[in-house]
């Protein structure tokens, strides 16, 4: 299969330490942007999808369902799409990746701003189909929680993502099929249990659209804010977890894009 070429082909370029050549020319950055826009539209579509659609069907989408949802969504992107452009669909996985030395700099603004056009988009789709049902999906804190106890509970909750993504993408053995499972189990497993508190967002561009599109941003710094601070705090775990910045890590990162 391609996927297990693919693969293989990773895992080589791991073991002897070569470059990524394709992704240090420009000639398919539009990919890896549409790729990012593509992806991040699905994950939002999903994500806040499940909130609205829960609305408008009575309650016939559980919470479990609809956290369970977005988990499911990003681990088939990652199989999807993943080498193309890395899979990021979120600011704050992007911003990780840079800090650690994984991505260049050069290339975090187009990531990002694609990964907000394509969060737009999924909002404004959802606001085009059902209104504002569900508050559009958007993440909040819960009923009687201050908005400093969701913001400590996102900066804990990105913490463990992108302390998974960074993990998952440092080793051979944990590029691709593996990968894509502990990520879009932890998005699951999160959600499970702190959904309630903050909506474990984990993600700003998944909460800036939604709020954006239904035009209240009142809490919407708490899912920037804190996504970033977990990403950064995740980062200094990763190095004290395994030091400098890996060929593997430099590999899942940018994809590997032919």
């Amino acid at each position: 299969m391609h996927f297990e070429r693919t693969e293989s082909t990773i895992q080589h370029r791991m073991l002897y330490g070569s470059e990524t050549p394709d992704f240090l020319e420009s000639t398919h950055e539009w990919r890896r942007l549409f790729a990012e826009t593509w992806g991040t539209f699905l994950l939002v579509v999903v994500a806040a999808g499940a909130g609205v659609v829960g609305a408008q069907s009575g309650g016939a989408i559980t919470l479990g369902m609809k956290v369970v949802a977005p988990g499911l969504m990003v681990m088939a992107i990652i199989y999807f799409m993943g080498v193309v452009s890395g899979a990021h669909l979120n600011p704050a996985v992007t911003l990780a990746f840079a800090l650690r030395g994984n991505f260049p700099w050069s290339r975090v603004l187009g990531y990002i701003m694609a990964q907000i056009i394509g969060g737009i988009a999924a909002a404004s789709f959802l606001r085009a189909l059902f209104g504002i049902q569900g508050l559009l999906g958007a993440t909040i804190p819960g009923p009687g929680l201050s908005e400093s106890t969701s913001l400590a509970m996102e900066v804990l909750l990105t913490a463990g993502l992108v302390s998974t993504i960074l993990g998952t993408a440092s080793g051979a053995r944990n590029i691709g099929s593996n990968g894509a499972l502990a990520v879009g189990g932890y998005i699951s497993l999160a959600g499970l249990w702190a959904a309630p508190i903050s909506g474990a967002s984990m993600n700003p561009v998944r909460s800036f659209a939604p709020d954006l599109i239904r035009g209240d941003m009142t809490t919407t710094w708490i899912y920037v804010l804190g996504p970033v601070l977990g990403a950064i705090i995740a980062v200094g775990f990763e190095w004290i977890l395994k030091g400098k910045p890996t060929a593997a890590g430099t590999l899942a990162s940018r994809g590997d894009l032919k």
